[in-house]
């Protein structure tokens, strides 16, 4: 599985519709409106790079609107959630 970042800046105008076009796209699984220099960010799950590639290239650059967009690559992913089920297999809940 490749999970990508991709920061999105858009028309002023139209951030609400692009994120709900990119939310919309399969391999997209989270669309977030966000402050700062860019005004989305898009979570993307992929099966593999060709299916990243695919995404990012071809079904993004159909939505209108999409000034700019920057794309990080996930190498290995940090999560206390994932960590704190991992050390509670086989503990009862009291």
């Amino acid at each position: 599985m490749v999970t990508a970042i991709v920061l999105i800046t858009v028309q002023r105008d139209k951030v609400n519709e692009i994120a709900e076009n990119l939310s919309s796209i399969d391999g997209v699984s989270e669309v977030y409106s966000v402050a700062g220099r860019y005004d989305l960010v898009a979570i993307i799950r992929v099966p593999n790079n060709e299916g990243l590639s695919e995404l990012v290239t071809h079904h993004m650059l159909k939505v209108e609107g999409i000034i700019k967009s920057e794309t990080l690559i996930a190498f290995r992913v940090y999560s206390r959630h994932d960590l704190e089920s991992m050390f509670s297999i086989g503990l009862a809940e009291s």
